[in-house]
Formats: structure tokens, C-alpha cells, sequence
């Protein structure tokens, strides 16, 4: 049995036009664009999270030497990964770089410390890597902390 169209606009379809074709195109790579800012976003985050969690280690370690030695006299190798009294080792979490900036002032059992690390979605507590500018700006790139005694 052979089938005759004689209707001139019938058409068979067997496909997908160059047009949807495009939109869908274009769906997909909108949902990845939003997709991969806030993966990028989540992982920044996370980042920050494991800086300010060293920083408050650190500050334990600190304050454990204070209480085993009556001192913070050494505090200037305290963020050393090859400290020999094994109080700490602080390592950045996106590379494998230092990222802590410290200053001890002081002689004697007055010594104090700070101890601040760059953040990456500039929610610190200091606007400059030392304890002198503490604020709680929205724009602030560094946390830092220091002594407690």
C-alpha cells in the first residue's frame, strides 16, 4: 500500500531545529555558570572556616605554652612547622604556603602576641594583618587573634 500526501505543508519531523537546539544550549551552560559560582563560593567559604579554626588552635597552642612556661618569650617560632615543643604547625589550606603573620612584643612575662591569616571572602575581625585594627566591617580581609593573659 503506498500513502500519497497531497497536503504541500506536511512534513515529516524526524529532528530537533537548529533553534531548540540553541535554547537547550543555552539552559545548560546558564545552569553550569551559576553552578560553578557557587561551588567556587562554598569552597572560599570553607577555606575560611579552616583558617579561622587554625588561628583559634594556634591560640590554644599559645596559651598552653603561656601555662607550661609562664611565658609567650618563644611565641616568634610558635607558628613553625618544625616547632620542637610540638605545640603547633599551621599550613594555608589552598596551598601548601605559611599564611600566618605574627608579632610578639614584650620581654619577660609581659609578651603578647598576634597571629592573623588573609581570608577570602573578607569576613574578619581586622582590617590589617596585626590586633591594632580590630573592627567588625564588612570588609575586613584578615582574623586574627592574641594573647588572653
Amino acid at each position: 500500500m503506498k500513502l500519497k500526501f497531497r497536503h504541500k505543508h506536511f512534513r515529516l519531523s524526524l529532528g530537533f531545529t537548529l533553534l531548540e537546539l540553541l535554547v537547550v544550549i543555552s539552559i545548560i551552560g546558564i545552569l553550569l555558570a551559576v553552578g560553578a559560582t557557587a561551588f567556587s563560593t562554598a569552597q572560599k567559604k570553607a577555606r575560611d572556616s579552616r583558617r579561622r579554626s587554625d588561628m583559634k588552635a594556634l591560640q590554644n597552642a599559645f596559651e598552653q605554652y603561656y601555662a607550661t612556661n609562664g611565658t609567650y618569650s618563644d611565641c616568634t617560632t610558635m607558628g613553625d612547622s618544625n616547632l620542637s615543643g610540638g605545640y603547633t604547625s599551621v599550613v594555608d589550606p589552598k596551598n601548601s604556603g605559611d599564611y600566618i603573620y605574627q608579632w610578639c612584643t614584650g620581654s619577660g612575662t609581659t609578651n603578647t602576641y598576634c597571629a592573623c591569616a588573609k581570608l577570602e571572602t573578607q569576613t574578619g575581625n581586622s582590617s590589617a594583618p596585626d590586633c591594632n585594627h580590630y573592627s567588625h566591617d564588612a570588609t575586613n580581609d584578615y582574623f586574627c587573634v592574641s594573647n588572653l593573659q
